[in-house]
């Protein structure tokens, strides 16, 4: 995986220990309530709420406000439409940058996500431009204790199709179809499952070494994340483990 999964996985550890908790619960409230809405309420007939169902669970989201959320999304109860919206565009150095939103306003957010693109050094592309550089897939992080031969052979077994470090533990990428699936799978095995959900994955990374681009990058991705309606960004970047740590102090 890419320096942008590591970014990815250190912005969400530091936001689950500080105030960005609310923030996050909300937006993944917002995320059960639009599978609901698109696929139904029934967990083992919608692949895509039961991801987003286990992904709230692991944020450690309340059981009763996943299950309103389903609720709202059903119809069973009021609640704001939301809609899905992405945006596309590019950080400093011509970096692949896709925003994904939520939005119950989306000229409101449309106007919101170009601003911050410009006032961080970025800039706004025709729809179509980068997402061609992305492919949608499961991915899993799992614990880091394994031996990773054992490891590899589990996550061909269970149906996965790579197997890559991420820190201290490993991240199993799989079609976006069969995540539940090779999730349960390796469960069976005893393997112990940090996360799961669905992301899009760079075709091709590129490297960044400049401290200066590597701030101005990671200064753009945070000040999106950082936005009420979006839900996920990913960049086609590689920043290495000193420069984030530079970033980060």
């Amino acid at each position: 995986m890419s320096g942008h999964s590591k970014w990815a996985t250190t912005k969400h550890r530091k936001g689950a220990k500080d105030q960005a908790r609310a923030k996050q619960f909300a937006k993944l409230i917002r995320q059960v309530e639009v599978a609901a809405r698109e696929g139904g309420a029934d967990l083992d007939g919608n692949a895509s709420l039961r991801t987003m169902y286990q992904k709230a669970r692991e944020a450690s989201v309340p059981l009763d406000t996943i299950e309103r959320a389903i609720k709202r999304g059903s119809g069973d109860l009021d609640g704001v439409r939301y809609e899905a919206v992405n945006y596309e565009g590019y950080a400093s150095g011509g970096i692949a940058v896709i925003v994904e939103t939520l939005t119950d306003n989306r000229n409101r957010t449309s106007a919101e996500v170009k601003n911050i693109f410009a006032k961080n050094g970025g800039d706004i592309a025709t729809p179509g431009a980068v997402a061609w550089q992305f492919d949608r897939k499961g991915s899993i992080e799992v614990s880091g204790s394994l031996n990773e031969d054992q490891l590899t052979e589990w996550v061909m077994e269970a149906g996965g199709e790579n197997l890559s470090h991420n820190g201290d533990n490993f991240i199993v990428t799989t079609d976006p179809h069969e995540l539940a699936m090779v999730r349960d799978a390796l469960e069976g095995f005893g393997v112990t499952i940090i996360s799961s959900d669905l992301v899009l994955v760079a075709q091709n990374v590129i490297a960044v070494t400049d401290a200066g681009q590597s701030k101005k990058i990671l200064r753009l991705m945070n000040a999106i994340d950082d936005h009420d309606d979006v839900q996920n960004v990913y960049g086609n970047f590689d920043i290495s483990d000193e420069l984030l740590a530079a970033y980060e102090g």
